[in-house]
């Protein structure tokens, strides 16, 4: 049996991507990404899940404008893949005690309109360098003094008689001195109260 080779009507079609008959060419579904296997746009599923955060918290983060999303044609929430990074520099300035108001207040200085380039997000490091530092002080107190005085009038350990004896070091107010400070403070006089005679 003879095979029925397509007319050359079809064949034109065929190379050209236009449907027989028509002088439109076909649409098919694609998917835009930036490269292969990865798309622009991300479900609140997908970002949630490479974040490694659940889907509650980029609900907050939105509310508190510390991300921002589109809605696709059926209504639901879609991220530009850029959203990783801001997800994951809340998360770990969260981590080490930084304010949400900061934190948005130091995303607001990336530009909305246009993926963060290294350059903006080098802006924003700048910007932060000396309380980061301070921070990272603070924790390494915290580390290398939690079986030492801190400073802070309990008394409770032996060290915390040699350090702060009698509680010297509320003369200088409220709070664990000895760990708020980045470096140990040294002991301050006090003036203790004269007897009275008789």
């Amino acid at each position: 049996m003879a095979t029925r080779r397509p007319s050359p009507k079809a064949e034109a079609a065929r190379s050209t991507g236009k449907a027989p008959g028509s002088g439109r060419a076909r649409t098919t579904s694609t998917t835009a990404t930036t490269a292969p296997g990865f798309s622009v746009l991300l479900s609140v599923g997908e970002v949630a899940a490479r974040a490694g955060v659940a889907v509650s918290a980029l609900h907050f983060y939105e509310s508190k404008g510390l991300i921002r999303s589109a809605r696709s044609a059926g209504n639901q929430r879609r991220y530009a893949r850029d959203v990783l990074r801001r997800v994951s520099f809340i998360r770990v300035a969260q981590r080490v005690g930084v304010p949400l108001a900061e934190i948005a207040a130091a995303l607001d200085t990336l530009p909305e309109r246009r993926t963060p380039t290294r350059e903006d997000w080098a802006r924003l490091s700048a910007a932060w360098r000396d309380d980061l530092d301070a921070r990272i002080a603070q924790l390494t107190a915290l580390r290398d003094s939690l079986d030492d005085c801190i400073g802070c009038g309990c008394l409770s350990i032996e060290q915390c008689r040699l350090r702060n004896p009698g509680d010297e070091l509320a003369a200088r107010g409220p709070g664990p001195h000895r760990l708020l400070a980045a470096e140990p403070v040294a002991s301050v006089p006090v003036t203790k109260p004269r007897k009275r005679s008789g």
